[in-house]
C-alpha cells in the first residue's frame, strides 16, 4: 500500500514570522487544507489521516474534536505537546476525548513537552483507544542523545514504519 502525504505550512510560517497565529487562524488553515486534499486526491476520499508535528498535531486534534462530520479516518501525532516545557500542570488534553477517532501518538521518551508517562493515563481513557509509540531516549524531535547518524536514521525509519503499519491496521479494521 502506498500513501499520499501532503504537507503544508501555517500562514505565520509562510510569512516568516516567529510567533504562531492564534488558534482560529491555525484551525481555519487546517480545515482549508483538509477540504482541498479531500477534493483533489481520490485516496483522501477513501481514507484521510491528519496530524502533524507538535503544534500541528495539536491543531489537528482540535479541528477533529470540533467537527464530528469531518471526513477523517485517524490522526498521527508526532511529539504531541501535552504541556509547555516545565509546566506539566498546563495540560492541552481536555479536547482529546472529543476527537473520537483512532489516534497514534509518537512520543520521545524524554520529550519535555510531555513524556509518555505523562501522556499514558490520558490516552487510556480515550475511545477508541489511542496507540502510543515511544521513541526510547528521544526528545521532542525524536533525537536520541549520543546517537550516530546511522542510529538516528534507524530511529526515524522506525517511526516511519510505525506510522505506515498503524495506518494499514486502521484501514483494515474499517474495511
Amino acid at each position: 500500500m502506498g500513501l499520499d502525504v501532503v504537507t503544508f505550512d501555517f500562514p505565520y510560517i509562510e510569512q516568516r514570522r516567529k510567533i504562531p497565529d492564534r488558534a482560529p487562524v491555525l484551525e481555519a488553515c487546517y480545515r482549508a487544507v483538509i477540504a482541498a486534499v479531500a477534493s483533489a486526491l481520490p485516496s483522501a476520499r477513501r481514507a484521510l489521516f491528519i496530524g502533524g508535528k507538535s503544534m500541528g498535531g495539536r491543531i489537528a486534534t482540535e479541528v477533529a474534536a470540533a467537527d464530528k462530520e469531518l471526513p477523517v479516518s485517524g490522526l498521527v501525532l508526532l511529539g504531541y505537546p501535552l504541556h509547555p516545557p516545565g509546566r506539566p500542570a498546563d495540560l492541552r488534553a481536555a479536547h482529546l476525548p472529543g476527537v473520537n477517532r483512532p489516534m497514534l501518538f509518537v512520543q520521545g521518551g524524554r520529550d519535555n513537552f510531555g513524556t509518555p508517562t505523562e501522556l499514558g493515563p490520558i490516552l487510556t481513557s480515550l475511545s477508541p483507544p489511542a496507540t502510543l509509540h515511544v521513541v526510547a531516549g528521544g526528545d521532542h524531535s525524536f533525537k536520541v542523545a549520543r546517537a550516530s547518524q546511522q542510529e538516528q536514521a534507524a530511529v526515524i525509519g522506525d517511526v516511519q514504519r510505525t506510522v505506515v503499519e498503524w495506518i494499514q491496521r486502521v484501514m483494515a479494521s474499517a474495511a
